[in-house]
């Protein structure tokens, strides 16, 4: 069963109305970036007040950081916004996650609803209320734990995403199976990105990550399992953050993560040999390869010791107990990152 706070609906329009006639606010803004603004904003328009504020950022995870939520808290406080206003985030990822940080902190928090508009955000990063920025490379630094007053899915945006959107979304629903729905992941791995039921995806890692952040809204312990695949996948994100060569999308980072410790599984004595040949095909076969170099796998390994589940020094990484099942606060070496990432660039 679904909350009341977060609604998947068919129906924008409805849902939309229904939630600003049933809210008090003072003033009402709505972000977005260039995408979503030429994209996304017209489906809702004529169903918000025409004296909203609309705020517009520039697009990208490179630009999640401190100088776009000056951009975002000056603009309502030259509207004049007060404690009572309200901010609907109207994006992916990025959006939902600095503008949801932005509304938290504006004079010690106003309230923000999250209309996600990609797969990644419809399926993961709405959800559980984790908001923040990155700083300097480290991903999602920056931080604080605040829901939405509400979170309205509607599917048909990511009809808009291009392949490559597509493709990093679904690497959260592929997560989603491996840690608590191995029936799932036998449904998903028939078919390969074409052909995907994208609405009965959505509902199911929906209820997924809400079923698991109800019993830990801060991640003191379960919640880490969500995490799976990040430690390592945060830190190939981060070190493509600023490549020469160009970054590569979350759920591409991910997904080798995802690889690479499933590999860490099996040294732990773990997953059986089987399942991680049968999730490292299957991820090879949407994602394909990506070269790391044998000459930045030391620095890629480096970035682990910033991530947010470490422990006195220690880096604690989330491990499969098999397909279905994952363990959480299990201490890995930078020597074990490094040997899990050189198995993935053998592969």
């Amino acid at each position: 069963m679904l909350p009341k706070t977060i609604d998947i609906t068919t129906n924008i329009g409805q849902s939309l109305q229904h939630f600003l006639n049933e809210t008090t606010y003072s003033q009402l803004a709505i972000l977005v970036d260039e995408n979503t603004a030429a994209h996304c904003l017209p489906i809702v328009k004529s169903f918000l007040p025409e004296n909203i504020l609309t705020i517009q950022i520039q697009s990208g995870e490179e630009n999640k950081h401190l100088g776009t939520c000056q951009q975002i808290w000056q603009a309502m406080t030259d509207a004049a916004f007060d404690r009572k206003a309200l901010l609907i985030n109207l994006g992916g990822g990025v959006i939902g996650d600095m503008g949801g940080f932005c509304a938290a902190t504006y004079k010690r928090g106003i309230r923000f609803l999250n209309l996600p508009t990609t797969l990644l955000s419809q399926v993961d990063a709405s959800v559980g209320g984790k908001l923040g920025i990155d700083f300097g490379p480290y991903k999602n630094h920056i931080g604080i734990f605040k829901e939405p007053e509400t979170v309205i899915v509607y599917p048909e945006f990511i009809h808009s995403l291009p392949q490559e959107e597509l493709r990093s979304g679904y690497a959260e629903i592929i997560k989603h199976c491996l840690i608590q729905d191995a029936d799932y992941w036998k449904v998903i791995t028939q078919l390969q990105l074409e052909g995907q039921d994208w609405p009965a995806h959505i509902d199911h890692s929906v209820r997924v990550k809400y079923k698991v952040v109800t019993e830990d809204p801060t991640e003191k312990g379960l919640r880490k399992i969500l995490n799976f695949g990040h430690t390592i996948g945060h830190a190939v994100e981060s070190h493509f953050l600023n490549h020469e060569n160009g970054r590569l999308l979350h759920g591409e980072a991910i997904a080798i993560g995802m690889i690479a410790e499933s590999w860490l599984s099996i040294t732990k004595g773990e997953i059986q040999e089987s399942e991680l040949k049968e999730i490292q095909d299957y991820i090879l076969s949407i994602y394909g390869k990506v070269d790391l170099s044998q000459e930045n796998l030391e620095e890629i390994a480096l970035h682990c010791l910033q991530d947010k589940k470490n422990d006195t020094g220690k880096i604690k990484a989330s491990l499969l107990h098999q397909v279905g099942d994952c363990a959480f606060d299990i201490e890995i070496t930078l020597a074990e990152v490094k040997a899990a990432l050189q198995y993935y660039q053998s592969l």
